[in-house]
């Protein structure tokens, strides 16, 4: 579920787990990768590569975080980092657990 407005953390990041782009969050793609940025908080964070958009935007199609990584095309050896980058977004409140 996503934190109420003003919340500066998020939850903890589980891959297992369904997550979503907080519906405050606006995304604009970039030839590196995307800016995403929050209206509540007014945090502003840098998605560094093209993979990771696609990722962080998929996410409410899949099952969990795990899923969107490897439906992105995420390579297994690559997968732990990807992974580190949606636990920031996490816990910046840029992506939100959802109900499955």
């Amino acid at each position: 579920m996503c934190p109420a407005l003003g919340t500066e953390t998020g939850a903890p990041y589980d891959p297992a787990r369904a997550w979503t782009v907080h519906p405050q969050v606006a995304l604009r793609p970039e030839s590196f990768g995307a800016l995403a940025y929050h209206f509540g908080t007014r945090r502003l964070s840098f998605l560094k590569s093209r993979t990771l958009l696609a990722v962080v935007e998929s996410l409410a199609a899949h099952p969990s975080g795990r899923a969107a990584c490897l439906a992105a095309g995420v390579p297994d050896g690559e997968l732990a980092s990807y992974e580190e980058a949606l636990g920031t977004l996490a816990g910046t409140g840029m992506i939100c657990e959802r109900p499955r």
